[in-house]
Order: C-alpha cells, then sequence, then structure tokens
C-alpha cells in the first residue's frame, strides 16, 4: 500500500541529491539551490558563511508567500545567527536548519503535505 500523496506533477520534487548535484524535477543542477514549489533556483551561496538576507531574497520576494525556509547547510547541520533567524520571522518565515540531505528529504514531505515550503540547499562537497 503506497500511503504517500500524490504530489502534482508542475511542482518541484528533489529526486535525489549527491556530492556537487542535485536532480530535481527531473532536472540536473552542479551548485546551490533555492528549491521553491514552482521552480528551482541557482543560488550563490556556496558555503554556510555565505548565506545572508540578502542571498536570500529570491525566497522573500516569492509568491504565494513562503512559510517554512529549510536550510541545508551542507554535510551538518549550523545554527544561522540569531539576527537571520529574526529577520525571516519578521517576514513571516520561519527558518529550519538542518543538513543538506535531511532539508532534501523534508522539503519532499512538506511539499506533498501542499505546505508553502522552500530549501536553500548548499551543495555538498
Amino acid at each position: 500500500m503506497d500511503v504517500t500523496p500524490p504530489i502534482p506533477a508542475d511542482r518541484q520534487v528533489i529526486d535525489g541529491y549527491g556530492e556537487g548535484r542535485f536532480r530535481i524535477a527531473s532536472q540536473l543542477y552542479e551548485s546551490s539551490v533555492i528549491v521553491l514549489p514552482e521552480r528551482t533556483l541557482a543560488w550563490t551561496a556556496a558555503t554556510f558563511a555565505e548565506v545572508t538576507l540578502e542571498s536570500l531574497a529570491p525566497i522573500l520576494a516569492a509568491e504565494p508567500k513562503v512559510e517554512l525556509l529549510l536550510l541545508g547547510c551542507g554535510a551538518r547541520a549550523v545554527q544561522p545567527a540569531s539576527e537571520l533567524r529574526r529577520a525571516l520571522r519578521a517576514q513571516g518565515i520561519v527558518l529550519e536548519a538542518m543538513d543538506t540531505g535531511a532539508a532534501c528529504r523534508t522539503y519532499n514531505v512538506l511539499l506533498a503535505e501542499e505546505r508553502r515550503v522552500a530549501a536553500a540547499l548548499i551543495v555538498l562537497r
């Protein structure tokens, strides 16, 4: 019995990830990415130190608004600065930081639940 809820075909499902790459909605990306339910964008943040509110601008500008941002920090979870967390919260976005693999898996589950989720994923090196 399959208990996975169906995900509409036009959604950006993360099909896989590995060292230096992601496969999202059957497309290969060889850099960090921002994944929104409707589209995937190349992301300039190659390391956790490069994650800033400015680098997350596509998430802040998304319509409909994102409610939850999963930050894939790379090989291991790192806690973001409280200033970043507060700035996102002021925009109505809850930030959850985790390793990139966990962020990929969690994103797909929340997408299947039709949540307004986004993932900012640092590529694994």
